[in-house]
């Protein structure tokens, strides 16, 4: 039998947990979204194609750069999305004790997962970009009027949770 153990130790100039994000806060994005689990889709009926769709899910690509650079611009929260973005916004709503508005009509959707919605016979690709996981983007809260750092793009804001629209 083979047993394989991975310890990753480091150190970051500023700790960002998923428990600091604040009511007003802006939530934003850095990475892919939705081309993993468009991937997966594809693979798991036999196809191959759109191949930067399987490639994202074979091979994912993190936004590195992105975790540090939010860091420096003040987030307040942050995670990775790997089981997918509204599971992950969860975590920091929970953790933080707050509620996350998003506006859909932000998302800029790759034209790979569009095609491959199309060719599943009209799944919404919204479905992978907010349930699909597996990209490994990065998720955070800034504080409202800051500068996002180059590669984040605001997808919502953060509200209070006692509060509930329709």
């Amino acid at each position: 039998s083979i047993i394989i153990s991975v310890t990753a130790l480091g150190d970051a100039e500023r700790l960002v947990t998923r428990s600091g994000a604040q009511v007003g806060d802006v939530v934003a994005f850095a990475g892919q979204l939705g081309l993993a689990a468009a991937g997966y889709a594809a693979l798991s009926r036999g196809f191959r194609s759109p191949k930067v769709a399987v490639d994202a899910q074979r091979a994912p690509q993190p936004p590195f750069a992105a975790g540090p650079a939010a860091a420096a611009a003040g987030a307040t929260a942050m995670t990775d999305v790997s089981d997918g973005l509204l599971a992950d916004l969860g975590n920091i709503a929970s953790a933080s004790g707050v509620s996350v508005d998003l506006r859909s009509k932000d998302f800029v959707i790759h034209e790979a997962v569009q095609t491959l919605g199309q060719a599943l016979g009209g799944v919404d690709p919204l479905t992978f970009v907010l349930a699909g996981g597996e990209d490994y983007a990065l998720v955070a809260t800034f504080p409202k009027g800051a500068t996002l750092p180059d590669g984040w793009t605001s997808i919502g804001t953060v509200g209070d949770v006692s509060v509930v629209t329709v």
